[in-house]
């Protein structure tokens, strides 16, 4: 049976983590895969999370089975903190996914089930987990331009003239903020744009909001998400927990669904949680528990916020610096947009073999297209990425 498989394709920003893990080299920086890292070098458990697991240590009276849906108190909060305050609940379906990727899957999934022959479109470049992902839901999917290496920031014109060709059945997966890669962002003025034009062409938007609360903060990064909702009749929204919570190995994430009317999301919902069943059964419980322990007392969801705003400033800080460091050493403004960019990536520009040469020379491991995670970076690693950019390129 087994001599009939074909080997995957390696996925290069797994690699590079093996890689990097190799190394035997002390003096060696890790700006690869997306994890944020504090001074130390380290991707701290937040205090209140910490906060959050001893409670439950306590209170928790049983490891009984969640239902496929999770847990519904954590799928509230999630809905809550992304839609706001005003969110249309009887018009949203939501379930617990394990992690943002699962999410990712189940809606595509549920594309797949809803509208037979849908494409997706996907932003170019994007994350290479979604092409994966739609395909291997068995939707077919088409790219639309999204960066310009030119100006280091988001095409718009031609993303413009790429999604007016999208029409009803389609699918326009869009990256809620904090772009992976790039770093570059919509403006709240074009978000308007797209919602008008999915009104208009009759496509549905899916939004990826892995990053909420590390570009401008937890409200402005919501902007787009909230724009479209008040103007749309149906949209996907894929929401993690990886990061704003630092909960990545606790894969906790959140699928809903926003219908045109309540019955239509309660169809969505029970397909949502028919996906979940045959898929994983039942989602782990901790990560979510903790989540909705966090949203739910005022108290712990005020020092949550409080760490993610000083997270999310020591990114930015990073980005200042780091923008002020190549100026610097290689004489040239050329790379002064990383601090315009926002959350943990920025696509640099920088060549496969500039690359290869800063990780074989220097032991600085970017992924090969030149995306660098900007959150891995210390005031150390700004200056060691700033010398061995200059050395590299003479």
């Amino acid at each position: 049976m087994f001599e009939t498989l074909h080997p995957s394709k390696p996925d290069q920003i797994m690699a590079l983590n093996a890689a990097f893990r190799a190394d035997p080299r002390e003096a060696k920086l890790d700006l690869g895969v997306g994890v944020y890292k504090d001074e130390a070098g380290r991707t701290p458990i937040l205090r209140a999370v910490k906060a959050a697991e001893r409670r439950l240590v306590e209170t928790q009276a049983t490891k009984a089975y969640l239902s496929p849906a999770g847990d519904p108190a954590f799928c509230a909060a999630m809905v809550a903190l992304a839609f706001g305050a005003d969110a249309p609940n009887d018009r949203i379906a939501a379930v617990q996914t394990v992690g943002g990727t699962g999410a990712v899957r189940i809606l595509c999934d549920l594309v797949a089930r809803a509208e037979r022959g849908a494409t997706v479109w996907l932003p170019d470049p994007t994350w290479p987990n979604h092409p994966a992902i739609a395909k291997q839901a068995g939707l077919g999917f088409r790219t639309y331009t999204y960066f310009d290496p030119a100006t280091v920031g988001v095409a718009w014109e031609a993303m413009r003239a790429a999604l007016s060709e999208a029409g009803p059945g389609d699918v326009v997966l869009l990256h809620g903020c904090c772009h992976n890669p790039t770093g570059a962002d919509l403006t709240p003025e074009q978000w308007r744009e797209i919602a008008a034009l999915a009104v208009d062409r009759g496509f549905t938007p899916f939004l990826d909001l892995a990053y909420q609360g590390f570009g401008d903060g937890l409200e402005p990064d919501a902007t787009g998400l909230r724009i479209l909702a008040a103007a749309v009749p149906e949209m996907l929204v894929a929401l993690s927990c990886s990061k704003n919570f630092a909960l990545y190995r606790d894969r906790v994430g959140c699928a809903a669904v926003l219908a045109a009317a309540p019955a239509a999301a309660d169809l969505a919902g029970d397909n949502l949680r028919a996906l979940a069943r045959v898929t994983y059964s039942m989602p782990a419980d901790h990560g979510a528990a903790v989540v909705s322990t966090i949203l739910g007392d005022a108290a712990l969801r005020e020092d949550w916020t409080a760490e993610l705003d000083a997270m999310r400033a020591r990114i930015l800080t990073l980005r200042t610096d780091l923008a002020a460091a190549l100026r610097e050493r290689l004489n040239d403004d050329g790379f002064d947009f990383i601090s315009r960019h926002r959350g943990m990536f920025s696509l640099t520009g920088l060549s496969a073999e500039i690359v290869e040469r800063m990780r074989a020379e220097h032991g600085v491991y970017l992924v090969g297209d030149g995306r660098m995670n900007v959150a891995g970076l210390n005031a150390a690693g700004v200056r060691r990425f700033a010398d061995a950019l200059a050395a590299v390129r003479g």
